[in-house]
């Protein structure tokens, strides 16, 4: 496959296969991505924490690593800094929009939607079994879905299956830690057939 490294490393490139160099890190938050990945996860844009840090999902408030845990994906609770240990178990992580903000209310529409094509671009890439935007909302503006609903959509992602789930953070009440998790539950079901 062209663009995967055949020793299998994780690209700390950004979506378009730009990697970083000379050891210093890309502006945002590096993808993790490589090959035989089950799903990788796309989050709207990072936080100031996530920024700061260089983790995705950084903030203690957030509900990805608990949800990601209790569908079976990991087998503990990863904290954020160990979120390197994800792409040897078939889970990565990226960004439609690299850019930190304070709030993902911040990014712009045709931010959105150059990142579609970015995730399209990784997607072509990288080939995971899936793809899972976090965020109907801002999967609706990116794709130019209006209407697209939770779930696994009829709209395929390159050779991946492409679902919307709700995003995790703390900010988003709509959905709670349970109802969260079951919804990555029949991700990691269907990504396992």
């Amino acid at each position: 496959m062209p663009g995967v490294a055949s020793h299998g490393r994780i690209s700390h490139g950004d979506a378009n296969g730009d990697e970083a160099s000379g050891g210093s890190a890309p502006p945002g938050v590096p993808d993790l991505v490589g090959p035989g990945l089950k799903v990788v996860f796309c989050g709207i844009n990072p936080g100031t924490l996530s920024g700061e840090t260089g983790y995705h999902f950084a903030r203690p408030g957030n509900r990805f690593w608990p949800a990601l845990h209790g569908a079976g994906f990991t087998d503990r609770r990863f904290d954020p800094s160990e979120q390197e240990q994800l792409v040897a178990l078939g889970v990565g992580i990226t960004n439609l929009v690299s850019r930190t903000t304070a709030a993902a209310s911040d990014v712009d529409p045709a931010e959105l939607r150059a990142g579609a094509e970015r995730l399209t671009a990784l997607a072509q890439r990288w080939a995971p079994r899936a793809v899972a935007v976090l965020g109907v909302l801002a999967y609706r503006r990116a794709f130019r879905r209006p209407h697209a609903a939770i779930g696994r959509q009829d709209d395929r992602l390159g050779p991946s299956q492409l679902w919307v789930l709700p995003n995790p953070s703390g900010l988003q009440a709509r959905y709670q830690l349970p109802e969260l998790t079951e919804m990555f539950s029949v991700l990691r079901s269907a990504c396992e057939r």
